[in-house]
């Protein structure tokens, strides 16, 4: 029998679909490409990126040169443009503004065929702190208002390169998705005067049944309210509005869950193309105690149709439940070796 569930943050109702339930083996396969062809991003082409802004690289080695581990560079293609001022004009009832923001990407590892979860631990926690020492050094600009950290994997996930990089675009206002989190938690806050994120992260700890996995610092999990099959976040244990403001330990843990994540996900669901968001608190808020940073990880498992465009409802054919079991079940060993990992029923 399906049933609706509203998201306790925003209040956005899914559809479970559980009559049209499925399975990990029960999505299509995708194709993978064999990577080949001239690529960018590959070590020894770095003269055909624009100049690196922050590199993790071998000791002397030079800016723009082979060497490095983890390198950002300004998008060859912007969505915006960090020069010019920010000039707010209006036209009768429409609003617009000049394309002002920042557009950046973060080039994970050198080698072309390696994806973000075939890294060992520490090679993860440098990507991790790549975007930290990025976050920190935008928000300096008192033009932007927003960061995002996202990464498209795959073809059918927007990937317009294969070579594994994540990117970062900086607005002059915050994104309608993240205010209706921002609104919805406050709301939260103000009634009971505790973060839903943090009630969210006890609550699911003590269930178990969404649980997909935890180390001492942060747990994953599938929404109550998914939107998506297996749909998974990561949230830290501890309250904290900012992404950025990690200790070095808690950088670790992060590092660590996101990886085992990944593994679990590609493992589970033979390597499928994904997003991954981090929401975080807009770049000139202070600490907010409301609100709670998470990282969002999507695999690209189903389409978005007519009814999801036309009603804001979205369609989860696959029980929250059943695929936070899947995930737990997948022998981690197996899934580090590449192997096939899912679970046999």
């Amino acid at each position: 029998m399906p049933e609706l569930r509203k998201d306790p943050i925003i209040g956005r109702w899914v559809i479970i679909s559980t009559e049209r339930g499925k399975r990990p083996g029960d999505f299509p396969s995708v194709e993978t490409v064999t990577p080949g062809g001239f690529c960018p991003f590959d070590a020894g082409n770095e003269d055909k990126t624009p100049p690196e802004v922050f590199a993790f690289r071998e000791p002397g080695t030079e800016p723009n040169t082979p060497g490095w581990r983890v390198r950002v560079v300004p998008n060859k293609f912007p969505a915006l443009r960090i020069e010019g001022p920010l000039i707010r004009r209006g036209e009768g009832v429409f609003d617009k503004m000049s394309g002002i923001g920042a557009h950046e990407v973060v080039i994970e590892n050198p080698d072309h065929g390696s994806a973000l979860c075939d890294l060992a631990l520490p090679q993860v926690e440098e990507v991790v702190r790549a975007f930290i020492h990025r976050i920190k050094d935008l928000r300096k600009d008192e033009r932007l208002r927003y960061i995002l950290v996202f990464k498209n994997h795959g073809e059918q996930a927007g990937a317009s390169l294969e070579h594994s990089h994540t990117q970062i675009i900086a607005t002059p206002i915050v994104p309608k998705r993240v205010m209706e989190e921002l609104n919805g938690a406050r709301q939260h806050y103000d009634l009971k005067e505790r973060c839903i994120f943090c009630d969210i992260v006890l609550q699911e700890m003590e269930d178990g049944i969404r649980l997909v996995t935890e180390n001492e610092a942060c747990v994953s999990l599938t929404p109550f309210a998914s939107r998506f099959p297996f749909e998974t976040w990561l949230l830290p244990k501890w309250h904290s509005s900012r992404f950025e403001d990690m200790t070095d330990s808690q950088i670790t843990s992060v590092a660590d869950l996101l990886l085992e994540t990944l593994l679990r996900l590609r493992s589970a669901l033979n390597a499928p193309p994904y997003n991954f968001i981090i929401h975080t608190g807009p770049c000139q808020d202070p600490e907010l105690p409301f609100y709670h940073w998470h990282i969002e990880i999507i695999p690209k498992l189903t389409k978005i149709a007519g009814f999801e465009w036309g009603t804001g409802f979205y369609i989860n054919p696959t029980l929250p439940e059943e695929a936070a079991r899947y995930l737990r079940e997948v022998s981690l060993d197996a899934a580090q070796a590449g192997g096939d990992l899912c679970p046999k029923h």
